[in-house]
């Protein structure tokens, strides 16, 4: 299913949405895109572990701020354009009219989705946030005010691309609050389901020829 806002320009959501002979089973592997699931996480858990361990290599507020924003900026880049795209068939974006006014379109194309890379697309989609709040926290009550500034811009980038997917998976008519907050528990619970209780791999079976 695509779904887009009429009357707005259409770009492809993938360049190619066909399935070449003989790859038929690639939606049964573990990962299609093992780099893209990689470069989703890098950046963003990078980010959080500079700013963790920033303290201890350097006393430059400065360096480690300006290192900090270019991995978030990084990673806000990569989950807006690439990540989401293909690991979860999503992708939000904005155009500006022949009026001047700016439009924000919600599109969503989930036909071939692979369950392990969409598991950890939002896992890290949600997770980051949510350590960032923590940060924010820790930081009101500590008085650092200086370092809340990153956190509030890291929650902002963060927080931009998973408002903008759950938008896209759930549509711009629902009702973001519920919506978001049972998306969050459901997505929460499988994760924690799935490292406890991993299930087994399929047996394979050989090819068979047709007379």
């Amino acid at each position: 299913m695509n779904s887009a806002t009429p009357g707005v320009p259409q770009v492809p959501l993938l360049d190619d949405d066909t399935i070449a002979f003989g790859e038929e089973d690639n939606a049964n592997k573990q990962f299609i895109h093992p780099y893209i699931v990689f470069f989703h996480l890098v950046f963003r858990s990078a980010a959080i572990v500079v700013y963790i361990l920033c303290g201890w290599f350097s006393d430059s507020f400065i360096a480690s701020f300006v290192l900090v924003i270019l991995l978030l900026s990084a990673d806000f880049w990569t989950v807006k354009n690439i990540s989401g795209r293909l690991l979860v068939g999503l992708r939000w974006w904005n155009y500006v009219d022949d009026e001047g006014k700016s439009h924000w379109v919600f599109e969503s194309k989930q036909n071939r989705v692979n369950r392990n890379e969409s598991r950890l697309f939002w896992m890290g989609l949600i997770l980051c946030p949510l350590i960032w709040s923590g940060f924010f926290i820790i930081c009101l009550f500590g008085l650092k005010f200086k370092w809340m500034l990153l956190v509030l811009i890291a929650l902002t980038l963060t927080g931009a691309n998973l408002y903008g997917y759950v938008k896209c998976k759930f549509g711009a008519k629902e009702n973001l609050q519920s919506v978001t907050t049972d998306f969050v528990k459901k997505q929460l619970f499988q994760n924690a389901s799935s490292f406890m209780f991993p299930q087994p791999a399929p047996p394979t079976t050989g090819n068979t020829g047709v007379v």
